[in-house]
């Protein structure tokens, strides 16, 4: 609630200090051990590989210690930490890079290396309050007035406690790729094509979800500034990409991906649905085929979605963009916390608010490692679904539906 309490009718002269406040509770936190997830394991294996020469898409952590290799700072101690030796890393190279960095300058200490890591996403959220602010201060709401959206919207983000938290306390790369992609955004707004293809590049290869919101440019772009944003996305992307790409890279990345939709599960909703009936159906769960199945339904939604979206100004799209992860969210076999980072910063430029009331609500999941190994309470999800949509029902019946709009068009 005291969330709430302190965005609620927030006045200019105290949006600064609340502003503060953020950089603070972040601050703090980049010298905090990640206690509430265990990647930041895999960050540091995945840095010590690359600055061994190795890449690490070629084999998997248990290949190494079974081949005896010696390589500095892999070890036993490293490996027992890992949640998932007997898979490919999955992170794309701007995460690399970082993870190289970190262990680059601190290669005998975890904790070193963490706070690297961190002291990157601190940076990018500095960059994403910014952006937020600039942004905030040109579109406006049709309807509500000739003024722009109020500046302290950024505050529903900036102070969330799930993005202060699972970015800056438990070393998540959202942080990076909500930074890219609202950099991408404004780089749009003010018609520069060509950085914007290159910060979306930057913002897939921090995390590869923003290809989903690619469909809703080309209306916007369609023209020649299509060809340009394309051309620098795309150079950009092998650019970023081209220090991995070697030996056993595409099958490594492309059997993470593969395993991701097929075999990780955790706080599902219409693919809980779906494995209740397979059970029901033919006595087992049945992930093989309904995670990739979702994935494409999801894929084609978004884009039929973004193909009928009639709109083409700039200020429209961070709603665009909403939809189309929310949807991708729904069908998703697995829902971490830290996947809401990108609903919760653009419901920021629209009226929606239940990413918000879905960001307190998914904290309930934690309670599913308080067993080990762990078990979902599935009333728990259900719980969590119920009221998120209840809540968007709300919102659909009982608010504008008109978008955010600029004065920019």
């Amino acid at each position: 609630m005291s969330f709430f309490g302190l965005v609620w009718r927030v006045r200019d002269r105290e949006l600064f200090w609340l502003m503060g406040l953020g950089i603070v509770a972040r601050l703090l936190l980049v010298f905090a051990f990640p206690l509430l997830s265990d990647d930041v394991y895999r960050f540091i294996w995945d840095g010590l590989l690359i600055n061994d020469g190795r890449n690490p898409f070629t084999h998997v952590p248990t290949y190494y210690l079974a081949a005896g290799e010696i390589i500095p700072g892999i070890n036993a101690a490293l490996y027992e930490q890992l949640n998932s030796p007997d898979y490919f890393t999955i992170y794309p190279p701007v995460a690399q890079a970082v993870f190289t960095l970190a262990t680059w300058l601190s290669p005998e200490s975890w904790y070193g290396a963490a706070v690297v890591m961190k002291l990157f996403l601190f940076v990018c959220e500095v960059g994403s309050l910014f952006l937020l602010y600039r942004l905030l201060t040109e579109f406006s709401i049709p309807g509500k007035a000739p003024s722009a959206l109020p500046k302290s919207n950024l505050l529903l983000y900036w102070l969330n406690p799930l993005i202060i938290v699972e970015i800056t306390g438990n070393l998540h790369f959202e942080g990076a790729m909500v930074f890219f992609l609202l950099l991408a955004l404004y780089l749009l707004t003010r018609s520069q094509v060509a950085r914007a293809g290159v910060a979306m590049a930057a913002a897939v290869a921090s995390k590869l979800l923003p290809l989903l919101l690619l469909p809703y440019l080309i209306r916007r772009l369609w023209g020649r500034p299509f060809w340009v944003f394309s051309v620098a996305f795309g150079a950009s992307l092998l650019l970023f990409f081209a220090p991995l790409l070697s030996t056993g890279f595409l099958d490594g990345f492309g059997s993470s991906l593969d395993l991701y939709f097929r075999d990780f599960e955790f706080n599902g909703s219409l693919y809980y649905l779906a494995r209740a009936y397979g059970y029901y159906d033919v006595g087992w769960n049945q992930i093989a085929a309904f995670g990739p199945g979702l994935a494409i339904f999801a894929a084609v939604s978004i884009l039929v979605l973004a193909l009928l979206d009639g709109r083409s100004s700039w200020c429209s799209l961070p709603e665009g963009w909403l939809w189309a992860f929310v949807i991708y969210l729904l069908c998703a076999t697995t829902v971490h916390p830290w996947y809401l980072s990108v609903p919760i910063v653009l419901c920021c430029f629209t009226h929606w608010r239940f990413p918000l009331v879905w960001s307190f609500l998914i904290t309930l999941t934690y309670t599913s490692y308080a067993s080990d190994p762990y078990e979902e309470n599935l009333w728990l999800v259900g719980l969590e679904y119920a009221i998120v949509l209840a809540f968007a029902i709300y919102e659909f019946r009982g608010r504008k539906r008109l978008p955010a709009q600029s004065k920019l068009t």
